[in-house]
């Protein structure tokens, strides 16, 4: 059985609003297994056969769209990959409250790319990681530069935004599994 995370983009922030019930019902009706939703910002977990991530990516974007009527972008991650991210964290030393991690659908992005004079907060500090970008942000995410935004826009590549509790409690809830 294969343990996956799937993190929907922009999922109950803005205008777009989905019940954690009917995306938990969504993906059981793709017969996934195990099937658990964690906070109303698109975190579900769940287990299947398929082993294709590409795969079960289109299938449920498809679905989603079909289902609520508007495009969804997913990032799906698998239980060994949120372990490698929390194991590689650079920022380790700092205050947990004020980390996040960014995760880019398309894992050959270059950082370097980036303008990073854009930025005028030099208390924001970021790491690229494989297909993550560890990020610092002693002023929160609310006031920062290097939001996901920011992101999409530099590297031209979804992504979507999880704090580091999100991603410990991710970790936890699918380890139990």
């Amino acid at each position: 059985m294969n343990y996956y995370i799937s993190l929907l983009r922009g999922v109950n922030v803005g205008g777009h609003k989905i019940k954690m019930t009917q995306l938990k019902e969504l993906y059981e009706s793709l017969q996934l297994k195990e099937v658990k939703t964690y906070i109303q910002s698109g975190n579900v977990i769940f287990t299947t056969e398929d082993d294709n991530i590409f795969h079960l990516k289109n299938e449920l974007e498809r679905e989603l769209e079909r289902v609520f009527n508007f495009h969804i972008p997913l990032i799906i991650i698998t239980r060994n990959e949120l372990k490698m991210v929390i194991e590689n964290n650079p920022f380790s030393n700092e205050d947990p409250s004020k980390l996040y991690v960014t995760f880019l659908l398309d894992p050959s992005f270059d950082i370097s790319e980036i303008e990073m004079e854009k930025i005028e907060d030099n208390a924001e500090k970021y790491f690229p990681g494989k297909k993550e970008i560890y990020l610092f942000l002693p002023n929160g995410y609310g006031r920062a530069r290097l939001t996901n935004n920011f992101f999409e826009k530099e590297l031209k590549v979804p992504a979507t935004t999880r704090n580091w509790k999100t991603i410990n409690k991710l970790y936890e809830l699918i380890s139990t599994k």
